[in-house]
């Protein structure tokens, strides 16, 4: 027997009081549904996500949830007024005999429960987002950027979370490793029209060209035959005016076809401007070593820069990547060690906080009033890389429109705030580009396009960001900050440090993501501590020890957590379906706890096999 669907979209429209961003969607989401949502910036994701939510009402169509159906949402960002700490919010809504669900979630994101949301960063806000939907276990889940602010490490217990999940969901993400691993479907939004594909999202990109190819041949061939009757109607209508009076009301019917087709939105005009030619040597740090009371961000940092590097900065939030790269811009001081810069540096810096914007000010105002883009007694134009530009054609460049120039920046949506941070960057010429979290809120093609440019810049790039397939295609050295001040260095990406690595415990966030690196090469470690991982060799070397292989011998070692976590989600479960009377005060909670019991009982054992099998292994080599 067939299931109902989850959510039914049937006819909707939705226009603000202006062109409309939808017209006559039909829009079926099943059970066990795993869909991306994909589109240009401004497309309209984020608004279908709202309708879906229930959170905006469309002009006309219907929105039917089916009975019984929970649906959750996962706001960009959400509004924690009034909740003491991270965790009342997250528990907000649920029965005290559940909070162990938002535990479980703060321990997999690793946050803190008791930490005051006033105080919190952007990572420690959306993971409270995460563990307040996540713990409700609504049916269908809509996920609007769940990945932005969170650090690879979360970003990987995320994705297997989901991967494991009976829910539903749909998901809005610039992440293509996240994607890949997740989706099964898409769901493509472009000029209004939304086009479902029920294949993941690796097949997206060929089936979006395919449709834009066709599209411009049906658009080349309409055109001619425009043109070709339009000549008729000059040349050869005198003679034949009555009976031809059907042939030119079809021409009229073709024009009014052609002018509605609605034009593809181009890639943004971004271009980066080298400047001076910088030395060979462009920073040079040794032994440079950062204490914050007992927190270290550097111990013993030696790192060398040489010009045309991409240098990509991961690790865990708050383990001091933006400190570390402020030290090597010579921002802040080191306690001790020394850092040298080459000659002739030309500095661009991208911040994630976009703090360079004043969300009061408009986007004229944002390029204008920077005075190092001002054109000497000219309001009207800016200074890009030393030619005079109309602030509203530069503007367009980036696909900002003449309405949105006198608009405030509070008004811009994330991907337009990173666009107009980039036209700000890119205005000046640099020959070492700073990029703090270059990828949250833009869209795949504004991403592919910063990728590009970045492959010909001439000059060097010091790079952080959770995107791994983005760090894939751009780093050239992976510095990885492992905490308390040690660092190690790999030559490549995510994926050939992950390889270099050859940590079970990071494969599973590598997993989807990024294109196959070179042979794994041994990493350097750069704190002047001696590497300790289990006691395992340097990785790399593909030797086993104990009879194991370093990914079994790393599973054997979390094994025992994984097992102590289980058994302890098992007697919480244990303890809420103790309640004789829970059955008939509420049959769905016990559903959903006997489901979930079945569910960790049956990971529980498997868990224990896969110990007991490794264990008996290790112990007879």
């Amino acid at each position: 027997m067939a299931r109902a669907p989850l959510l039914q979209l049937s006819g909707l429209t939705l226009g603000f009081g202006g062109a409309p961003v939808f017209s006559g969607l039909d829009l079926v989401i099943q059970p066990a549904d795993r869909v991306a949502l994909v589109g240009r910036n401004g497309s309209g994701k984020s608004t279908l996500m709202k309708v879906m939510a229930g959170l905006i009402e469309p002009d006309a169509g219907e929105v039917v949830v089916s009975p019984g159906t929970r649906v959750g949402y996962l706001e960009q960002d959400p509004d924690m007024a009034g909740f003491a700490t991270l965790g009342d919010f997250a528990a907000r809504g649920l029965d005290p005999s559940e909070s162990w669900r938002v535990e479980a979630v703060a321990e997999g994101l690793k946050f803190d429960l008791d930490r005051d949301p006033a105080l919190a960063s952007g990572g420690e806000r959306r993971r409270a987002a995460l563990a307040r939907l996540m713990a409700e276990a609504p049916e269908l889940m809509l996920l609007d950027e769940p990945t932005n602010h969170l650090d690879i490490e979360a970003v990987g217990w995320l994705e297997r979370t989901l991967a494991e999940t009976r829910a539903g969901y749909v998901l809005i993400s610039h992440d293509r490793a996240f994607l890949r691993a997740l989706a099964r479907a898409t769901l493509w939004i472009d000029r209004g029209e939304v086009r479902r594909q029920d294949k993941g999202f690796d097949a997206f990109e060929d089936w979006r060209d395919t449709v834009w190819k066709e599209e411009e041949t049906r658009a080349h061939k309409m055109d001619r035959r425009i043109r070709a009757e339009g000549r008729w109607a000059v040349e050869g209508i005198s003679a034949r005016r009555k009976r031809n009076q059907g042939r030119l009301r079809a021409l009229q019917d073709l024009r009014a076809e052609r002018a509605a087709m609605i034009r593809r939105q181009g890639t943004a005009a971004m271009d980066l401007g080298t400047g001076t030619r910088s030395g060979k040597k462009v920073i040079v740090a040794e032994g440079v070593t950062k204490r914050f009371g007992d927190r270290a961000i550097a111990q013993g940092f030696d790192l060398t820069v040489q010009r045309g590097d991409r240098v990509a900065f991961v690790g865990p939030n708050g383990v001091g990547k933006t400190t570390l790269i402020g030290m090597l811009l010579g921002r802040i001081a080191p306690d001790s060690g020394e850092v040298r810069h080459g000659t002739n540096l030309e500095i661009a810096v991208f911040d994630q906080a976009r703090a360079q914007l004043d969300p009061d000010a408009t986007l004229w105002e944002s390029l204008t009033g920077d005075t190092e883009m001002r054109v000497s007694g000219r309001a009207d134009q800016v200074m890009v890389r030393g030619e005079p530009r109309h602030v509203v054609a530069y503007l367009k460049d980036f696909l900002f429109d003449e309405t949105q120039a006198r608009g405030p920046v509070r008004a811009l949506s994330g991907g337009e705030r990173a666009r107009l941070l980039l036209a700000k960057l890119m205005a000046r010429p640099s020959n070492l580009l700073v990029l703090d979290e270059p990828t949250n809120d833009l869209d795949i093609e504004t991403l592919d396009l910063l990728q590009d440019l970045l492959g010909s810049y001439d000059g060097t790039v010091l790079l952080v960001s959770h995107d791994r397939d983005f760090l894939d295609r751009v780093a050239t050295t992976t510095v990885w900050m492992e905490g308390q001040g040690r660092t190690t260095l790999y030559a490549g990406g995510w994926s050939d440090a992950v390889a270099q690595r050859g940590d079970a415990r990071i494969a599973g966030a590598a997993a989807g993501g990024g294109t196959e690196g070179p042979a794994p090469r041994a990493p350097r470690d750069t704190s002047g501590q001696k590497r300790e991982q289990d006691g395992a060799p340097a990785a790399g070397t593909g030797r086993k020890a104990g009879g194991l292989s370093f990914t079994e011998r790393h599973r054997l070692a979390d094994l025992p957590g994984v097992i102590d976590r289980l058994t302890a989600e098992i007697g919480k479960l244990e303890g809420l379906l103790a309640d004789p009377d829970l059955f008939a005060r509420e049959p769905v909670k016990f559903r959903k706890a006997t489901e979930a019991l079945a569910e960790r009982q049956a990971r529980l054992l498997a868990a224990e096999e896969e110990w007991l099998e490794l264990a008996e292994r290790a112990e007879a080599s």
